[in-house]
């Protein structure tokens, strides 16, 4: 394994770092096969966990806490969670307001079994939230010892960029990591998102390296499409009646064969490419099942030539997101027609 320090932290943080959103009702709802592949991971030098309350509603905090005190792993493991979406009905579940972050955190500390988290992500923007709201709440968990630091998860670069500002404006603790959607498939914030994260000193942490399983293998021209729960969670991504899904199926045929002359697998390649960024501190892999993380730990040994790259570059330019569905998070304006309209 290898090891990066995230951001200006002074944390140091395994290269892959484990993704949970797959332990529980929403991937492997075997705990005990759960908490083996997160021993496994930690066998293997990954020191980096990455989990949110909403996945599968809590479970997957339960079954990180259980693993690590297991393990008697907690001190060694840097462990990141999040908030943000919808925990129940009540519309104050949820959301970046202090209300729900500072109740919101002590569930995740319950559930996770530990007395504080090392990394706290807001898990999306909240445009009725004033950022200023959200940083106070997190510079005071910090100062509780409830948190050590926190970040974002996709968050725009201007978004970015404001809550820099208004942190050094108002005394706050600052974003220390940006978690963002980063793939071959899903290349946007190399545009924006990961200069502004060099200038600031913002770890980077991307998630859906394998855009979703599209760079696993699994989807390929002229195949049966597989079943996935993901493609009810976020339809878009996988409705192969989008003519921009279809442009996915063609570029996984290009990247295959450059996998094969280059004598790797999809998987590593789609992996070595995210890690070559300079900007990118770790990436976050999320495995289902013990096979799925051995086929991905190999990736950081695996060094991609110029050329490779290059071809890359000429599959899918630089900054290309071939389907806005890919990208985690719209503004609302480009959803909602009255915010665009007098």
């Amino acid at each position: 394994m290898q090891y990066e320090v995230l951001g200006r932290t002074g944390v140091t943080v395994s290269r892959l770092c484990l993704g949970a959103m797959m332990f529980g009702s929403w991937g492997n709802p075997d705990h005990d096969d759960s908490i083996k592949i997160i021993h496994h991971a930690l066998e293997n030098g990954v020191n980096f966990i990455d989990t949110s309350d909403n996945y599968s509603a809590g479970e997957s905090e339960e079954i990180v806490g259980k693993a690590l005190a297991q393990a008697g792993a907690r001190d060694r493991v840097v462990l990141a969670t999040k908030c943000h979406f919808p925990m129940g009905a009540d519309p104050n579940m949820r959301g970046n307001s202090r209300r729900w972050i500072t109740q919101e955190v002590d569930n995740s500390l319950r559930r996770l079994g530990t007395d504080w988290i090392d990394l706290y992500q807001i898990h999306r923007p909240d445009p009725s939230t004033d950022i200023d709201e959200t940083l106070s709440a997190l510079t005071d968990l910090v100062r509780a010892g409830k948190i050590r630091y926190f970040g974002t998860s996709t968050f725009p670069a201007h978004l970015i960029v404001e809550a820099q500002l208004v942190a050094a404006r108002g005394f706050r603790e600052r974003f220390s990591a940006e978690q963002a959607p980063y793939s071959i498939l899903v290349r946007g914030i190399e545009r924006d998102v990961l200069p502004v994260c060099r200038q600031y000193r913002v770890g980077v942490l991307t998630w859906s390296p394998l855009a979703g399983g599209w760079l696993t293998g699994r989807y390929r021209k002229d195949q049966e499409v597989p079943f996935s729960m993901r493609s009810f969670v976020v339809p878009g991504r996988y409705d192969m009646e989008l003519p921009a899904n279809q442009r996915k199926l063609e570029i996984v045929e290009e990247l295959a064969l450059l996998a094969e002359r280059a004598g790797i697998s999809l998987i590593d390649l789609a992996l070595a490419f995210t890690l070559r960024h300079p900007s990118v501190t770790s990436v976050i892999i999320g495995p289902r099942t013990t096979e799925h993380l051995d086929s991905q730990l190999g990736a950081v040994s695996v060094e991609l030539t110029g050329d490779v790259l290059d071809e890359i570059d000429r599959i899918v330019p630089p900054g290309t997101t071939l389907n806005p569905h890919d990208e985690g998070w719209q503004h609302p304006e480009l959803a909602d027609p009255a915010l665009r309209r007098r």
